[in-house]
């Protein structure tokens, strides 16, 4: 009998959001909890660069932080009739639907945007844009990669090519929170493959398909088992050891 497959949680984040957007800021609510989920090394992550930014003479307010699937599919929808300019990914694809990405609000950060930069990457959170530009769409967006970061790099190595790199990463880190991701065929083995990745093997792509690459990263890791359920229970187990801070609350 295979056991338990753990699973990344999403907790509860207590953050100061821009809604209602027609009141001044302190009139303003906290992010709302069905927005306000992330993993346990992003809500971290959050609290240390919001201790820096008010150091620094600035502070965080988020407009958006996780996604369902519906709310997913309604984003890209609203971008694909026009109803909003930024672009947003279908469900499968996005950091927000992992509880890894949020969206800040660049007119209450109180300090430049490169500021942010040099408080946010040391600490794991990456911007999506490649300098910081406000004036960038996205410049907002921010991520907090953890392991998953790892799988971004594979697939920027060209080790695997079904998916753009950063698609991969969020496939991996939606699968990682226990979300069915309906981009990958078999969420078993596209959890499996993930997780190979993010522990230094070479399985090949996330595509849920359990091909002679995959299976010789897994008998390469010394996973001697045909159960695939087993076997992601055993490499969760080692993810667990490797980066216990993606799974619990310090």
């Amino acid at each position: 009998m295979a056991s338990e497959i753990p699973q990344v949680p999403l907790v509860l984040i207590e953050i100061p959001s821009i809604y209602p957007t027609n009141v001044p800021k302190e009139q303003r609510v906290k992010l709302p909890a069905r927005l306000a989920q992330c993993t346990p090394d992003t809500k971290r992550a959050i609290g240390q660069i919001v201790q820096a930014l008010k150091q620094a003479g600035g502070a965080l307010y988020l407009s958006d932080m996780f996604r369902s699937y519906e709310m997913q599919f309604q984003a890209h929808n609203d971008y694909v009739t026009g109803k909003k300019k930024a672009y947003s990914p279908p469900p499968g694809g996005s950091m927000h639907e992992s509880g890894r990405a949020f969206d800040l609000s660049l007119g209450d950060l109180g300090v430049p945007l490169r500021v942010f930069w040099d408080i946010a990457i040391p600490l794991g959170v990456f911007p999506i844009v490649d300098r910081a530009d406000s004036r960038l769409s996205e410049a907002w967006h921010f991520d907090c990669r953890g392991s998953h970061g790892k799988v971004y790099d594979y697939y920027l190595a060209g080790k695997a090519d079904n998916l753009p790199a950063y698609t991969a990463m969020a496939a991996s880190a939606i699968m990682a929170a226990g979300i069915v991701n309906y981009r990958v065929a078999d969420q078993v083995v596209g959890r499996l493959q993930s997780d190979l990745i993010r522990l230094g093997c070479d399985p090949g792509p996330i595509d849920g398909i359990l091909g002679e690459r995959t299976q010789k990263a897994l008998a390469d890791f010394g996973v001697a088992t045909t159960d695939m359920a087993q076997a992601l229970a055993d490499l969760e187990a080692a993810l667990m050891k490797m980066y216990p801070g993606e799974y619990a609350e310090e």
